[in-house]
Order: structure tokens, then sequence, then C-alpha cells
């Protein structure tokens, strides 16, 4: 086995050029082929050319509220790590995790229920257009589906991918026929990098990324 010499700037060129020429005769449509090659660079899994599932209007829809400055929620601290800050800042937006919020844990214990089902409920209360990303809670999906569906809570685009095995379809499907702005892994497969490299595919975008 040959290696191959790359240089460290140019690993991620390389990996990309890989992607594209291993991904062969697959149409990916332009508007979305730039998240879904980022998905691939992030877990080298290629079913996700299939997977990820797009409502008509979500490009569009992070275009417009990611240059308004949008804030992006997680369900985890993982992923919110892995969101890129300054991207993040080059478009005046911000990112929130609210798992470790004393106030989500005494509400969570007082409920009955997830910290991910406490943390849609405060997400709710932003006064700025909201993404939702989720990498690993589906109770976190089907709280957002019980707000969405009683109008308490209307988030500007949904990122639907937690990874596992209980209610993790079913909640995903739940968001597909909610009504709203969505970006979903169908199926079983996501995780918390596969949300952020949702999210940073979306920044870079609409906002550019800087070199390091």
């Amino acid at each position: 086995m040959n290696l191959e010499y790359v240089l460290p700037d140019e690993i991620e060129k390389r990996s990309f050029e890989i992607i594209e020429s291993e991904i062969g005769d697959r149409k990916i449509p332009e508007d979305i082929k730039p998240i879904v090659l980022r998905v691939i660079h992030t877990t080298a899994d290629f079913e996700y050319c299939d997977n990820l599932c797009f409502s008509p209007d979500a490009v569009e829809t992070a275009a417009k509220i990611l240059r308004a400055g949008a804030v992006i929620v997680t369900d985890t601290n993982m992923a919110k790590s892995g969101i890129n800050k300054s991207a993040l800042k080059k478009l005046g937006c911000e990112v929130m995790c609210f798992m470790s919020d004393e106030d989500v844990a005494k509400e969570a214990k007082k409920s009955g229920t997830t910290r991910a089902v406490a943390s849609v409920n405060k997400a709710a209360k932003l006064d700025k257009p909201v993404i939702y990303a989720v990498g690993n809670a589906p109770t976190a999906l089907i709280q957002l589906n019980d707000l969405i569906m009683n109008k308490r809570f209307i988030p500007a685009l949904v990122i639907g991918v937690p990874v596992g095995f209980v209610n993790v379809v079913q909640s995903k499907e739940l968001i597909m026929s909610s009504g709203v702005p969505y970006i979903v892994a169908r199926g079983r497969k996501g995780g918390s990098t596969v949300a952020a490299a949702i999210c940073n595919a979306l920044l870079y975008m609409f906002g550019g990324r800087d070199r390091q």
C-alpha cells in the first residue's frame, strides 16, 4: 500500500476531491451538495448521499436567517463545540446549548422528563430566529413537534439528525411532517458531529470561511 503525502493545509481539499470521485454518477442537487459532502467528510459514510432529506425551502430559509443573525441551539455541548465560531461571528450569529443549565436540570427533574425536552422549552423563549440542531436526543425532536403543532414555538429550521434506536426514526418522521423547514438524516444514523457538520456547511455557504 502506497501512502499519499499531502501537506497539512491541503488535507481537507484532498479529502473532498476523493469524496467527489467516489460519489461517481450520483446526482446531488447543487444547492445541497456542500452540505452532503461535508457530512460525508465528517463521517466517511456515503449513505448520506441518500438519507439526508431536505424540505424544499430548507437552504433558502437557512440563508435568510443566518444572514439576519440567527441563534443555533444544539442538544449537546459536543455539537456546540464543533460549530465554527469564526464563521458564526462573520454572520453575526451565535450558538447556544442549554443542556448543562441549572434551570433546565431543575425543570427536567420537576417535570419528570429529559433535559433535552426542557432545553426545547427554554429555546422557545428566545426572541431571535432559531435553528434547532439535534444530533443526540429524539425527545428534543418530539417536543419540538409538539410545540410546533400547538403553535407555541416555530423554529425557523430544524436539523434533525439524532443517532440511535429508541424513537429515533419516528421522531425524524414527525419533523418531516411538521410543516417547518428541515434537514433530516432519515433512519438511525446521525450524531452530534453530523449536526455540527450541517451547521458548518450552512455557515460556510452563506458567510464564507477564513482559512487557517
